[in-house]
């Protein structure tokens, strides 16, 4: 039986941020979720910077209020997560957002077990 003091970190995760329009995070969850995420942080923000001035010339109205989302993931699925919720926010186009990615030195959670044990053996096999 496993000892509740006892803490299973995992070291091959990054912390992808993507701040987006206010009303665009949930289909942006959605994308992540479908590419292989296990879900998400949503908090609310106010964001102001240089862009607002520029676009505004070019008569795009740009929203102060923000949603960011923060999305843990594995390493081997980060880019592809990263990818779909690139598209799924639509940050190609002026204005919307931003997204970016940085490895997690480690984080910790529960982890099940049976999934502990897998993670435990892959490590194993590679090392």
């Amino acid at each position: 039986m496993k000892r509740r003091d006892e803490i299973v970190v995992l070291t091959d995760a990054v912390l992808i941020t993507c701040i987006v329009q206010r009303g665009a995070a949930d289909a942006v969850v959605d994308a992540a979720t479908e590419a292989g995420a296990q879900g998400a942080t949503i908090f609310y923000a106010r964001g102001t910077g240089v862009r607002q001035k520029h676009l505004g010339v070019l008569g795009i109205t740009v929203n102060a209020e923000k949603e960011v989302l923060y999305i843990v993931a594995p390493g081997d699925q980060a880019d592809h997560i990263f990818e779909r919720v690139y598209v799924a926010a639509k940050l190609d186009t002026p204005g919307m957002g931003m997204i970016y990615m940085m490895p997690l030195e480690k984080m910790a959670t529960y982890v099940p077990p049976e999934i502990a044990a897998r993670f435990s053996e892959q490590s194993d096999q590679h090392g």
